[in-house]
């Protein structure tokens, strides 16, 4: 794969996106569209498994966006049916940039038939489980986690392919939400914690399963509920099955899918997700108030929040900062000249609007502090008087495990820097985060973030991981202790 654009590699990644629909004719270009929608949660890769009475089971996997390479009708009529699951990819497991073998849905033929499978989030024990599957005869062909759950499936002893994936899934640990198919059913599982989403929708006499409702809505589907946390779901030409197969825990959903993952249209939990981002922007100011002339935001994952904040400040929101909607998300960089311009091919600041003006700057994270200072002195070559910057989301200091890439620790500005020294480092005027209590109460939880049992995951900020992530403990990863 080409290099990532430098403005992206300085934000967390997104895990990847399933999609899976039944019931409907010509189901893998239901799929191609939720695939479609559900785009920015992976851009590395995507592929489609489909089943046909006559022509059985049928995939195709490919490098790139979803519009380059499901659009054709030569790639769609080899895939033929009415149940088919789909998968957009960011590596987060296993090695990147991989070869086409990592690239999901994965499939597997068992006594029973076969069966293919696409998983969203990622397993804290799967190198574990590989060294005992490998030492047991398994024969890995990817360098992914979410093989394990295949090779565990086929030695199981369970007599169907549901009840073999639940035994699979009893032995992982971490954060899955996964879509899976046979010859007759599509299959949606959650983990017991719910840390990665999953919803159900209805479409004619058919069924869905996605990451999130925005996809629903490009088919025309209705949204019915979510999938619960450790719920799993069978359906059939039959109806919908609701199967609970793990002990029940308290959930606890990543709350940065409020902050920045999931499409602002999609809804978490009863909630529009653009709105919970605008409160956050209001949550912001309330805690942060500055002086100053316009609110501008970080385009385009900071837009509700700064418009939030401005709501909230009563000081005019602006846009200060242009993003070019024709910058693909990777680029060839011939020469260093070309490189250090890599930011100012995607964002460009308009000169006219902030010259002379105190400029606050809302964006959803501060990760490395690269893109945050770059797009810093680009406003201040425009002739901005003073920068302050507002992030959407508390200090991010400690790394993902759940599917979400993440630089190393030492490589966070928030794990090395107190704010202040993350003020000075990125040379603006002030900088001020949102607090953990206030990002709780945006997303709903009037009392703020119950310190003993939080509602929601966020270990990127505080350190206590619900799951621990045995295979970096195995390799001298130090987890924080629960307060």
């Amino acid at each position: 794969m080409p290099p990532a654009h430098p403005f992206d590699d300085d934000k967390l990644r997104e895990e990847c996106g399933v999609f899976g629909v039944v019931g409907v004719t010509d189901a893998a270009n239901f799929v191609a569209l939720g695939l479609h929608a559900l785009q920015h949660r992976g851009q590395e890769a995507g592929g489609i498994v489909a089943f046909d009475a006559e022509k059985g089971f049928n995939s195709a996997r490919r490098f790139g966006y979803v519009r380059d390479n499901f659009t054709s009708q030569s790639v769609m009529e080899t895939l033929p049916g009415s149940l088919a699951i789909g998968h957009v990819r960011y590596s987060t497991a296993g090695s990147k940039g991989a070869a086409i073998r990592d690239v999901q849905p994965f499939f597997g033929e068992f006594a029973m038939g076969g069966a293919a499978i696409a998983h969203n989030g990622n397993l804290t024990n799967a190198d574990a489980l590989r060294r005992e599957l490998i030492e047991r005869g398994s024969i890995f062909q990817s360098s992914s986690d979410s093989e394990c759950i295949i090779h565990l499936m086929a030695r199981s002893l369970q007599r169907n392919i549901p009840e073999r994936m639940e035994d699979a899934l009893r032995r992982v640990e971490g954060a899955f939400s996964v879509v899976a198919m046979t010859r007759t059913k599509l299959i949606g599982v959650r983990d017991p914690l719910g840390v990665r989403p999953l919803v159900l929708g209805k479409i004619g006499d058919g069924w869905a399963l996605s990451s999130e409702t925005c996809a629903l809505d490009i088919i025309g589907a209705e949204f019915v509920r979510e999938i619960e946390p450790g719920e799993m779901v069978v359906i059939t030409d039959e109806g919908v099955e609701s199967l609970h197969p793990f002990r029940p825990q308290p959930s606890k959903f990543c709350v940065f899918e409020h902050v920045y993952f999931s499409r602002p249209d999609s809804i978490i939990g009863g909630r529009s997700v653009y709105e919970t981002r605008r409160q956050i922007g209001v949550e912001l100011a309330k805690e942060s108030p500055v002086d100053a002339d316009i609110v501008c935001a970080v385009p385009d994952s900071g837009t509700p929040a700064a418009i939030g904040f401005s709501q909230q400040s009563g000081i005019p929101f602006a846009m200060g900062i242009i993003r070019n909607q024709y910058m693909g998300r990777t680029f060839i960089e011939p020469t260093e000249q070309i490189r250090n311009m890599g930011v100012r091919l995607k964002l460009n600041v308009n000169r006219a609007l902030v010259k002379g003006k105190r400029i606050i700057l809302v964006d959803d994270s501060v990760v490395r502090g690269t893109t945050s200072r770059k797009i810093k002195e680009m406003i201040l070559d425009a002739g901005a008087a003073e920068v302050h910057f507002r992030i959407a989301s508390p200090p991010t200091a400690w790394p993902c495990f759940y599917g979400v890439d993440t630089p190393e620790r030492d490589k966070l500005l928030a794990a090395t820097m107190t704010e202040d020294e993350m003020r000075d480092h990125l040379a603006v005027d002030s900088l001020k985060f949102i607090s953990l209590d206030g990002l709780y109460r945006a997303v709903g939880e009037a009392k703020g973030r119950n310190a003993s049992c939080p509602q929601y995951c966020d270990a990127c900020f505080s350190g206590e991981y619900p799951v621990a992530p045995s295979d970096m403990i195995t390799k001298g990863f130090a987890v924080k202790a629960a307060e």
